[in-house]
């Protein structure tokens, strides 16, 4: 390894660096998810079963488990050129004010108008809608980081684009909405009067200010009822963890540069692309003999689906309109509290990384409270210089504690998180923690119980 000395603050790749190609875990995994399932019949859904939602080239992806890697075309990768590479960043002013011998490290996927990692994806579904000539897509949003990348990437292509945001997160973060709406996209709070689904939780509680599960049972129905719309989605699904693999392959090269390779590896997870995207490389590695880094997945207490879910086949949406999937899951009818980590909302886990984590590849998972995420924080806001978004926090909790450990042990480990975005936009959260009246709402036994009542029977044959 070279002298430490030698690795500067941020380690900046070059345009000839960025990707051509997506990395698919999938075609490197020991036991691939269980199939996604027509919730009628029980049967493994097919590409044809998956069209009328999904992009045709999108079905492919989706249920691609044999290519290791898919070539991305050269439009997205010249589209990527506006912000990408992205920075990795060795954080020593962190390090300073912990006095850990720990060596700390975070990729910067804010450095774009959207403010987070989910434009990688939002171009590459955008340009596959228009490519198969529809006129407009529909989606959900819970922070509204997934909206607004959606909206600038269709209005670069000249996409039409519907947004469903989830109710208390349109009113925490009115000015998110208004980006979306400049990039001209359609912004409807979710839960609506606009779909059927809508409709029916109204009518059940007027008062109900909406989860990712409601906002996708929206978008599904309006895509599926409109001509010449699809549906996408910002995480969960595979396709989407395949397309934010340039996260990793870019963090993988930067750090090769000076020879470090993580020892801990740490990623807030909602839905699951922001880790699913930073592991990438070095999952494969480790999944091939080659490296043994720590994997940490970080989600709110308020909303735990993997440390207090159940593995089991459910619905990724709650009005119930969405094929099954097999997933860490707290169930579909499982409304969180009005948490500021919208954009960990959500009720399940991404398939793959559900079974990363169920087989062990996935070394822990790890739920915090949210007025603990606020004071790293504000730590890293003071230290790094860059406000964080409340998801990307929830990574920063864990990095200090971890770095920490290392300062009690004495133990030089390499510490590498994700700064999915930045938290502009979520200043009534900050001011929420300033001012002494954010609380922590951890979900009782008896909720959790509520919430896998809601769980389809479905046979699964080991």
């Amino acid at each position: 390894m070279k002298e430490e000395q030698t690795i500067p603050y941020k380690i900046n790749l070059s345009e000839e660096e960025i990707p051509t190609h997506w990395y698919n875990v999938r075609a490197d995994m020991k036991t691939d998810h269980r199939p996604l399932l027509n919730p009628g019949t029980g049967e493994a859904l097919k590409q044809e079963d998956l069209e009328p939602i999904f992009c045709e080239e999108l079905c492919k992806q989706e249920l691609n488990d044999t290519d290791q890697y898919i070539e991305i075309p050269e439009e997205i990768r010249d589209f990527y050129k506006m912000y990408r590479p992205s920075p990795m960043v060795r954080a020593y002013n962190l390090e300073k004010a912990l006095g850990t011998p720990a060596h700390i490290y975070y990729k910067f996927e804010g450095g774009n108008t959207s403010g987070s990692h989910k434009l990688n994806s939002a171009i590459a579904q955008a340009y596959f809608a228009k490519q198969q000539g529809l006129k407009g897509v529909t989606t959900e949003t819970g922070a509204g980081q997934w909206g607004t990348a959606l909206a600038m990437a269709c209005a670069y292509l000249g996409l039409d684009c519907k947004v469903y945001m989830v109710k208390i997160s349109s009113q925490q973060k009115p000015y998110r909405r208004e980006v979306m709406r400049t990039y001209g996209a359609e912004v409807i709070e979710s839960p609506s009067e606009e779909t059927e689904v809508g409709k029916k939780i109204l009518e059940k509680n007027p008062d109900n200010m909406g989860s990712l599960g409601t906002a996708i049972s929206e978008a599904v129905e309006a895509a599926t009822t409109q001509e010449g719309y699809r549906y996408v989605l910002g995480s969960v699904l595979n396709q989407v963890l395949l397309h934010q693999s340039i996260i990793g392959q870019e963090a993988k090269k930067a750090l090769d540069k000076y020879g470090v390779y993580p020892d801990i590896i740490i990623g807030c997870a909602g839905g699951g692309s922001n880790l699913g995207g930073l592991m990438s490389e070095y999952m494969k590695d480790k999944l091939n003999g080659e490296g043994n880094a720590y994997f940490i997945a970080v989600e709110p207490a308020s909303c735990p689906s993997l440390t207090r879910g159940k593995f089991a086949y459910d619905f990724c949406d709650t009005g119930n309109v969405t094929p099954l999937a097999m997933m860490y899951t707290l169930g579909s009818q499982f409304i969180p509290s009005k948490n500021h980590a919208g954009g960990l909302r959500f009720d399940g886990m991404s398939p793959i990384l559900s079974q990363l984590y169920h087989d062990g590849y996935i070394d822990e998972a790890r739920a915090v409270e949210q007025s603990d995420v606020f004071e790293a924080a504000e730590l890293f806001a003071k230290t790094e210089g860059t406000l964080p978004a409340p998801e990307s926090a929830h990574a920063i909790k864990v990095a200090i504690d971890e770095a920490l450990k290392c300062k009690e042990t004495g133990e030089a480990k390499n510490i590498l998180f994700g700064l999915t975005g930045t938290g502009y936009f979520d200043m009534a959260a900050y001011q929420a923690y300033n001012d002494g009246t954010m609380t922590d709402e951890i979900p009782t036994d008896e909720d959790l119980e509520r919430g896998f009542e809601s769980l389809p029977k479905v046979e699964i044959n080991d």
